[in-house]
Order: C-alpha cells, then sequence, then structure tokens
C-alpha cells in the first residue's frame, strides 16, 4: 500500500514537471494526447490551418525530432499563428536540427545572420553567446515549474530573453523545460550523502560539474551518445536528465532507480531573426507573439502530462522512483550555495544573478 501511494504521488508530482523529447508506443501516444490535450484546459489546434497561396513562408528549426515534446508545441504555435494571421503566414517544422547540421551554436549564429528564420533551442544553449543565460540553470535556484514562469515573465526574467536583441534575434517566446532529476544503478538518491563516490555522468558545463562535485560524486563528462553503453558496461553509475530522457532512451534496461532531486531548470528560447520579423506586416507580428504567449502556459500543461506516461512506463519497465524530502532539498540548496562564487564567475553579471536570487528568495 505504501508503495501504491508513492506511485500515485510521483505521478502528480510529475504534472509539474515539463520535459524535453518523448517516443512513446502508439498505444501510449494516444492516451498521452488525450490526457495532455485534457490538461490544456483550452483548444488545440490539432488541424493545420489552410494558409493563402501568398502567404509568407517561415520554417521553425528544432533540435529534437518532430515527434518530440518540443516539435509537438513548436506545431502547436505554428497552426496557432497561423491561424491568427488569417492564413498569411505559413509555417512548418524542421526536426532533428538538420538546418543547422546539428551544431547548436552554429544554429544561433545562422539565426543572427538571418539564414535561419526561426529556432528554438535551450537558454543553456544560449549561454554560450550570452553568460547570462545560465543562471537560469544554477542549481536548486528555482523551487518549481510555478516559480519558474513567473521568473521567465517578470522584468528581470524578460530583460535576460530580450538581451539577445543585439545579435539580431528577436524572442517570440519563452517556455519552461521540465527540471532535471538524477537516474542511477546503485541506490535511491535520498540526499547529497547518497552521492557521495557515485560515477555520475554530467554535461561539460562548470555549473553541472561544480555542483556535484561538491555533493561528493565523480563527474564524468560525457557526449550524450555514449551515456548508454557506459551505463550498460558499469563505467558509469548513472546520469541526470528530465524524466522523458531515460524514457525515451531506454535508460530503464540499464538503471534501477530514479530520484525526483528537480536540481536544475532550463528554458526554451523561441527566436526569429530580427530583419526578418521587422519585414513582416503588423497583424502577422501580433499573430506570432501572441502564439508566442499563449503556448507558454499550454507547453507546462502538454509536458506535465507527457511526463505522467514517461513515469509510468520506467516503473512499469522495473525502475523505482523516490521524492526527495522538504530537509533533503534544503541540503541541497545549501550545497548549491556553497558554488555561487563559482557560478557568479561563469555568469559574469552580479546585479543579474542577485535580482535572480533575490526573486527566488535565494539571497
Amino acid at each position: 500500500m505504501k508503495a501504491k501511494r508513492l506511485v500515485a504521488a510521483l505521478l502528480a508530482a510529475a504534472l509539474t514537471t515539463v520535459s524535453m523529447s518523448a517516443f512513446a508506443s502508439d498505444a501510449s501516444t494516444e492516451a498521452s494526447t488525450e490526457a495532455s490535450t485534457e490538461a490544456a484546459g483550452e483548444v488545440t489546434f490539432t488541424e493545420d490551418q489552410t494558409p493563402n497561396d501568398d502567404a509568407t513562408k517561415i520554417t521553425i528549426a528544432i533540435p529534437d525530432p518532430e515527434e518530440s515534446y518540443i516539435g509537438v508545441a513548436a506545431k502547436e504555435f505554428a497552426n496557432r499563428a497561423m491561424k491568427y494571421s488569417d492564413g498569411t503566414l505559413n509555417i512548418t517544422i524542421s526536426g532533428n536540427g538538420s538546418l543547422y547540421g546539428g551544431d547548436t551554436a552554429a544554429g544561433i549564429k545562422q539565426l543572427s545572420a538571418g539564414s535561419l528564420q526561426m529556432l528554438i533551442l535551450a537558454s543553456s544553449v544560449y549561454a554560450s553567446f550570452k553568460p547570462g543565460f545560465n543562471v537560469i540553470s544554477v542549481p536548486y535556484m528555482f523551487d518549481d515549474q510555478a516559480q519558474l514562469l513567473d521568473y521567465l515573465n517578470s522584468e528581470t526574467g524578460d530583460a535576460l530573453m530580450k538581451s539577445v536583441d543585439d545579435i539580431g534575434i528577436t524572442t517570440v517566446g519563452k517556455w519552461t523545460r521540465s527540471f532535471r532529476e538524477i537516474t542511477n544503478s546503485k541506490k535511491p538518491i535520498n540526499s547529497p550523502d547518497d552521492l557521495k563516490g557515485l560515477v555520475l555522468r554530467v554535461p561539460n558545463n562548470s555549473l553541472y560539474v561544480e555542483f556535484f562535485k561538491a555533493c561528493g560524486a565523480v563527474t564524468t563528462p560525457m557526449n550524450f551518445s555514449e551515456v548508454y553503453n557506459a551505463l550498460q558496461l558499469n563505467t558509469l553509475d548513472g546520469q541526470e536528465n528530465p524524466v522523458d530522457v531515460p524514457y525515451s532512451n531506454k535508460f530503464y534496461e540499464v538503471q534501477k532507480y530514479i530520484s525526483f532531486t528537480n536540481h536544475m531548470a532550463d528554458a526554451w528560447v523561441v527566436g526569429v531573426n530580427s530583419k526578418f520579423f521587422d519585414s513582416l506586416t503588423d497583424e502577422q507580428k501580433e499573430a506570432i507573439q501572441k502564439a508566442g504567449e499563449e503556448v507558454q502556459q499550454w507547453n507546462v500543461n502538454y509536458m506535465a502530462a507527457q511526463d505522467k506516461v514517461a513515469l509510468q512506463t520506467l516503473i512499469d519497465n522495473g525502475m523505482e522512483a523516490n521524492d526527495i524530502s522538504d530537509e533533503a532539498k534544503e541540503q541541497f540548496i545549501e550545497i548549491s550555495k556553497s558554488c555561487y562564487d563559482t557560478f557568479k564567475e561563469l555568469i559574469d553579471d552580479d546585479e543579474l544573478f542577485d535580482a535572480t536570487a533575490k526573486f527566488t528568495g535565494r539571497s
């Protein structure tokens, strides 16, 4: 009975998170689509809006497959924008980063230069060009999705998103992503002590490396394409990602535990080349901006419903899930705070860091 209550609680908790990408079975896709549509609480434009013959053509490049979470959100955005433009926009989606060769830095450069019209990428990727974006991913800077959403819509968050204006990019959408969780093959992670000695794959980014080292983990930066084999061979004990990643990559075959540490946030920047955007009519601009604003909350609800499916799939395939206590969360927060000097150097904007920490109650 206790186990059933834990699963139920974790499934409910999953409805507060957003995920990056997933590939479900046909049956799961049908069920999860129904759930997500209901969760959105508003009309979903599931049919393509028919554009006029002389409609302005726009292609949105995304890093993941068109069937992924962000692919579905991009399609929702496109359908709404086309509808609101009265058919004067014809918007299509190009997945898998194919228009920029899978190189996200190149994608941002192409968007800035105008060889891409629109691009949706993670705020953490933009940090290579604008270090301030790292502030979103400071470990335990945000309590939950609701606080992250409030921050993105705040004066500080809005200014951060508009910081790409000076490189020729206009932000027309700022959508949340799910928080990251830890999976491993050894034991549940209930406190920082449980990370001591654990060999954990992390991205090659100081935010991750410094934080997990401070927790006592043995950090191993590694290309994501190599992670499954490393987990299978026990070269790694674990990894950390949003819940959909172990789901879509079948990590349940090589991992036993998923712990809902919710240790790090991220966001999607929906960007359009500024010169191209300026060339549109006022009505077209308004249609795009309206769609970007509306899909922000739609995306939260859609991803939450999909995360519920992802979590249940992990459990059905033998993984054990656990949440962490409020006391343990405070321990993680204090460890993160001990790294703030390093994080500030990485962000290179004390005013932004302090304003963000004040907003989230971390100052």
